[in-house]
């Protein structure tokens, strides 16, 4: 492993190259960030404002906007984009979850329930998901239970906590949520933690030095550390994430007080208002490393206590370092230009993967092997990970196998999990950054309507999201970042093809609605987007087709025409970043290695691009930028 400076310490020099990898890991400092906070105890104005700060600009809070629901004693989550309130009470317990957009000022909206109402959670989360620990829902509650932070809806149950208590502080690492504190009946020193891409039971880490509730967490990629609370209390005890152990002492809050808000990004952890026997305006920060004495930031809008809330950079969202890391790829919205090609049949299944850059014209590359051979699937990528599913396999994979691929280094893919019922016959994917969708397939002898979906950052099994508007397999879809579009496809065992486009949105659940129509009843044909518009290339309708053909994702309504492919096949795949579509191999009637394109956001013919590395049909293809990653 190299001999890395650690941006948790400062120490070593930098080279551009390290820079570079901290960049691509997730793991630069971003200094910069903005605060959040809301609510309060204290009323009546005080229980709706929200407050902001920027955490590298010590300062007086600014007002953000207003809760949808006055309350206090709620809790916090923080994604990359927004900043979630949960519970709290108002005066009357609260079972109200509503988010703010950090980019700008308002107010909250909905975002749905916890399982019961309450206040005094602990709560922290990765970039994907949030955890909220315990609480008062009524009566202490051992509860844990969870939230996706890009989606909208209702908590679901975790697991339990060690011990159950309210009032506890909670911060993590991507990996680890971490609960410390707390009020079984009197204060507790029990620390304990669970992993926040599963469920299941917290586990034993350790415990405080100061039994304490009411107290605040924040964290750096390694370290998290908890501060103040009643009676109250100016102590700041950390512990190592990765890690188990009892905390240390370390840190002392300028003045001593409990019910405040914790934020943090990779270098300081700031702690805001709260209550010292009588509610405070004090914001105070220190170096969440190093420790030591607070010094002042400035001044809340309003003396409250009883705040919660987050920033978009504290420790639980960056990646880490492993060392290994390559030079980024650009990803996103256009930028992210690799393109795969996994698996496909040249006269037998394949376990071969092709890579292209999407920008540059040119032929196939070797990029390595699948665990299996297989054809006639979909894969669903994010911008780091490709994950191959619903296809004909070959040993030694079997139906339902899902296989992913990292983007950023060439390599061998290794098993994801399992759909969340066995099928084959060539459904559809589609996704975003957080989510994969996977549509459709034949379970013989009839074609079936699952869609099941995956979270790209937690390796594992698919879960059911719902149904199709019609059962059916040999289709094709594509998605924008919230919307994802099925098309056409084979209804068995009629043996008939289905003009039929349906569509979900991604980040919920729940069964499919009616998009609109193809030009004309079709199969085995790709499918590429932009963020704006889904494009559909050639397939059977009912002999090889060289039409191309164009919706816009956000709306409804049928297909229109776009142009013609280079030559007429199905059984094709496409790719896409958000401004170019890439069509390769199919069969035209028999197998090619034709790869063309088009530009998406105009209409015409596709033009040649070059060529796979061999002859075949129905490869599972993906990329790192495609209209769906914006």
């Amino acid at each position: 492993m190299a001999n890395y400076p650690q941006l948790d310490d400062q120490v070593g020099v930098w080279k551009l190259k390290e820079v570079n990898n901290a960049v691509s890991g997730g793991y630069w400092r971003n200094a910069g960030t903005k605060g959040i906070y809301g609510g309060s105890y204290t009323g009546p104005a005080g229980g709706t404002v929200i407050d902001q700060i920027i955490l590298a600009t010590a300062g007086n809070a600014t007002d953000f906007g207003d809760l949808s629901v006055g309350r206090g004693k709620s809790g916090g989550l923080g994604s990359f984009t927004r900043c979630i309130f949960v519970g709290g009470q108002a005066p009357g317990d609260s079972n109200v979850i509503d988010y703010i957009n950090f980019a700008s000022t308002g107010n909250a909206a909905d975002f749905g329930n916890i399982l019961a109402a309450g206040y005094g959670m602990g709560c922290t989360s990765s970039s994907t998901r949030g955890i909220i620990s315990g609480g008062d829902a009524p009566g202490i509650q051992n509860v844990i239970q969870y939230i996706e932070m890009a989606s909208t809806g209702n908590a679901t149950d975790f697991g339990d906590l060690t011990q159950a208590r309210r009032l506890p502080a909670s911060a993590g690492s991507p990996v680890r949520a971490i609960t410390a504190g707390g009020q079984p009946s009197d204060a507790t020193n029990v620390i304990d933690f669970v992993t926040i891409s599963t469920t299941g039971n917290a586990t034993d880490f350790g415990d405080l030095n100061q039994t304490t509730k009411a107290n605040a967490g924040v964290s750096s990629s390694t370290i998290a550390a908890f501060g103040g609370g009643q009676e109250p209390y100016d102590t700041v005890e950390k512990v190592t994430i990765a890690s188990q152990g009892n905390a240390i002492d370390y840190a002392d809050l300028s003045v001593a007080r409990g019910y405040m808000a914790g934020l943090s990004n990779s270098v300081k952890g700031v702690f805001a208002a709260g209550d010292t026997g009588s509610t405070s305006n004090v914001i105070d920060e220190f170096n969440i490393t190093t420790g030591g004495a607070f010094t002042d930031f400035g001044n809340a809008q309003a003396a409250k206590g009883g705040v919660m809330g987050n920033t978009a950079a504290h420790g639980g969202l960056s990646e880490g370092y492993q060392g290994t890391r390559i030079a980024p790829i650009p990803q996103g919205a256009g930028a992210g230009q690799r393109g795969l090609f996994a698996g496909g049949n040249n006269g037998s299944r394949r376990s071969t993967i092709e890579f292209i850059t999407i920008a540059s014209a040119g032929n196939g590359n070797d990029f390595g092997d699948l665990t299996g051979p297989t054809d006639f699937g979909q894969p669903t990528a994010s911008k780091t990970r490709m994950v191959v599913g619903n296809g004909n396999v070959g040993s030694p994979r079997s139906a339902g196998n899902l296989d992913y691929i990292e983007f950023a280094s060439k390599g061998n893919a290794a098993s994801f999990g399992d759909l969340s019922t066995a099928r084959n016959g060539g459904g559809h994917g589609f996704g975003n950054d957080t989510r994969g969708v996977y549509g459709a397939g034949y379970i013989s002898p009839a074609s079936v309507n699952t869609i099941d979906y995956i979270t790209f950052t937690s390796i594992g099994n698919a879960t059911d999201f719902g149904d199709l508007t019609v059962a059916r397999s040999d289709g094709e879809g594509f998605s924008s970042s919230t919307r994802g579009v099925a098309g056409g496809g084979k209804i068995n065992p009629d043996n008939s093809r289905t003009n039929v486009m349906d569509y979900v949105t991604i980040a919920s659940t729940g069964n499919a609605t009616d998009f609109g129509n193809l030009l004309a009843a079709r199969n085995r044909q790709a499918g590429i987007g932009s963020t704006t518009r889904g494009v559909f290339g050639g397939g059977y309708a009912p002999s090889v087709d060289n039409v191309i053909q164009y919706v816009t994702i956000a709306s409804t309504g049928d297909a229109q025409d776009f142009g013609d492919l280079s030559q007429a096949r199905a059984l094709l795949s496409g790719t896409s970043n958000s401004l170019r579509g890439v069509f390769a191999g199919g069969i035209a009637p028999s197998r090619v290695n034709t790869i063309d394109f088009i530009t998406i956001a105009s209409t015409g013919n596709a033009a040649d691009y070059g060529d796979l590395l061999e002859t075949t049909h129905s490869p599972h293809a993906g990329s790192n930028g495609h209209g769906g990653l914006s």
